[in-house]
């Protein structure tokens, strides 16, 4: 069995001896859970001594058996207070007919619920508009279903302006690796394309399927990864890491984040089949 600490040579392996808090705190890699069950908060809190963050959707929301018959603001309020100096992404209610004034209003009533909030939008014409508005209000912003690089030079010009820590993208690596696609490649491409700027969009991997996709983040130096609780779990203990199928790669573009975020190719048949999923997700919820 391979050690964490010895495959990602950021972690001397006897730091293991010590407190999980020691050695966590030496990595520069952001660690979230992806849930939207609190009881996996506070486990996983248990499991590594502390999160920097957790992402919600409503799918994750409506696979959680506890918020049955409970708000989704009620859910959203009971994780932010397990983790209150973290972030909380919450997603609007979008789909390909939403507009930017539904989204900013949804968005902005959201980030009324707790005080360390992210709204996750989703990057089409009328989601990065909407990011636009809200980050220009002060609302922290995490553009969520991001497959292309040209998607994430968009996401950066549309909230140019932003102070760091208010804008995240989300990158979803294993819905790229489920098409036979390398989607560690993307997050490569777009760490690469964001060194050109000015650093205020954080890249955050999202769809983390597997340890492999965990440690490569964590040697890429991604600014956040965010992680099922298995996964979290699994790295804690130390299990062995396969090596992930060949896939087939993506090619770096030379793209100028200076051009109109407008001009840059939005489309995206996995961002739409996102979309569809998590809208049919929100309507079998209460809302609030």
């Amino acid at each position: 069995m391979t050690e964490v600490a010895n495959l990602l040579n950021i972690i001397e392996p006897r730091s293991y001896n010590q407190s999980t808090k020691f050695w966590y705190n030496r990595l520069m890699t952001k660690i979230f859970l992806d849930s939207g069950d609190p009881q996996e908060t506070k486990t996983a809190l248990q499991v590594l001594g502390k999160l920097d963050g957790q992402t919600t959707n409503p799918s994750l929301i409506a696979k959680n058996p506890q918020a049955q018959g409970k708000k989704f603001k009620a859910v959203v309020q009971e994780i932010s207070q397990l983790i209150p100096q973290g972030s909380v992404s919450i997603e609007v209610y979008a789909d390909k007919t939403t507009t930017k004034e539904q989204m900013v209003s949804e968005g902005l009533k959201m980030n009324s619920w707790i005080p360390n909030c992210h709204i996750k939008l989703p990057i089409f014409p009328a989601g990065l508009e909407a990011a636009a508005e809200l980050v220009k209000q002060g609302v922290n912003v995490n553009m969520t279903l991001c497959f292309s690089q040209e998607q994430a030079a968009a996401v950066y010009g549309a909230t140019m302006g932003a102070k760091k820590g208010q804008v995240f993208i989300s990158p979803f690596i294993g819905r790229l690796d489920d098409k036979g696609i390398k989607g560690m490649d993307l997050i490569k491409n777009i760490l690469n394309m964001y060194k050109t700027g000015d650093g205020h969009v954080e890249v955050l991997g999202a769809s983390i399927r597997s340890l492999s996709h965990l440690t490569d983040s964590l040697e890429m130096n991604v600014d956040i990864l965010t992680a099922p609780l298995s996964i979290l779990t699994a790295w804690q203990n130390k299990e062995a890491v396969t090596e992930p199928a060949t896939l087939l790669g993506i090619e770096y573009e030379t793209l100028d984040l200076n051009k109109p975020w407008h001009e840059f190719n939005l489309e995206h048949e996995l961002t739409n089949a996102g979309m569809d999923k998590f809208a049919a997700d929100w309507k079998g919820m209460i809302k609030e």
